[in-house]
């Protein structure tokens, strides 16, 4: 029987490459991993970020467009990113944040007390401790993420009897479902009624779920046609394969490979530092280059 591991990516839509390099990198100590092109729309940098060897289940990527329009958080979307952070990390993680002068609250949720704030764009985002002892506080990794269903009892049943996710409780207008896999195996969803989104800059514009490999991932097409829930044909990311299909709540999922990964072009020491194209666009390299902005990469591999 299929069953995902948990989250693969998140992908969020914002308006300036370098604002998003900066703070990822020098505030949330992320490393950028690859820095590519939208392959819809290659004048559009795709930029990855995750840890060190960006492993599935780290990884957050960025549309970054300046001309794109402000989009609005609501129902339809992934509304909010948590990541995992060491156990006893918290008063590093308040220092830092003040340092960089960004505001946060503590909030509570299934008994966990969060960090909850806004990145540059105001995408929301929440760091959490998890049990795991660490010489250092730097992100381990996605804990979740919070899904803002139009139909909440519609995505809940794909996480449930699609994903194969658990059901492990309710708390205060969410509900949350758990994978197995070691980071990004947490889902909630937001129970209470929200505005509905509008795609644009400072959103979030999916979510995707782990499949081992290719041909896991065409039994994951074969489900979903099964289910009429309209699957795209597989899709060469050429960091993985992947599929997708919206659920009746307007949540876009991604169905993506854990191989060939992010080492398939660049070796891990050097993962982020160059403009990566697929071999299909690498013949317009100078093209792209010149209608690309120009970004400095930062590459973090701790956090000091």
């Amino acid at each position: 029987m299929l069953k995902s591991e948990g989250i693969h990516h998140i992908t969020a839509m914002v308006n300036s490459a370098q604002r998003t390099i900066n703070f990822y990198t020098d505030i949330l100590g992320l490393r950028l991993v690859k820095k590519t092109i939208n392959f819809e729309r290659p004048e559009v940098y795709h930029l990855y970020f995750g840890d060190y060897r960006g492993l599935p289940g780290t990884i957050m990527t960025f549309f970054p467009w300046e001309k794109q329009l402000k989009g609005r958080i609501g129902t339809g979307q992934v509304g909010a990113t948590s990541y995992a952070i060491p156990a006893n990390s918290f008063d590093f993680w308040e220092n830092r944040l003040h340092h960089f002068g960004i505001d946060y609250e503590r909030v509570g949720r299934f008994g966990d007390s969060l960090l909850s704030l806004t990145d540059r764009d105001g995408l929301k985002l929440e760091l959490v401790e998890q049990p795991v002892a660490l010489n250092s506080p730097e992100i381990i990794g996605f804990a979740g993420a919070t899904l803002y269903s139009a139909k909440p009892d519609k995505s809940a049943d794909i996480l449930e009897n699609l994903f194969r996710m658990k059901c492990v409780g309710d708390d205060e207008g969410y509900l949350r479902f758990k994978a197995g896999g070691a980071v990004g195996n947490l889902i909630d969803i937001k129970l209470t009624p929200s505005v509905r989104g509008l795609m644009g800059a400072g959103t979030l514009h999916h979510i995707a779920l782990r499949a081992k490999d290719e041909a896991e991932l065409y039994q994951w097409r074969e489900l979903l046609l099964e289910k009429s829930l309209n699957p795209t044909e597989i899709r060469d990311r050429h960091y993985f394969k992947s599929i997708y299909f919206h659920d009746e709540g307007g949540i876009l999922f991604e169905i993506a490979t854990d191989s060939p990964g992010f080492t398939i072009d660049e070796p891990v020491a050097h993962l982020g530092q160059q403009l990566m194209l697929p071999p299909w666009l690498e013949s317009k390299r100078a093209e792209l280059e010149a209608l690309l902005p120009d970004v400095g990469v930062h590459i973090v591999e701790g956090i000091d």
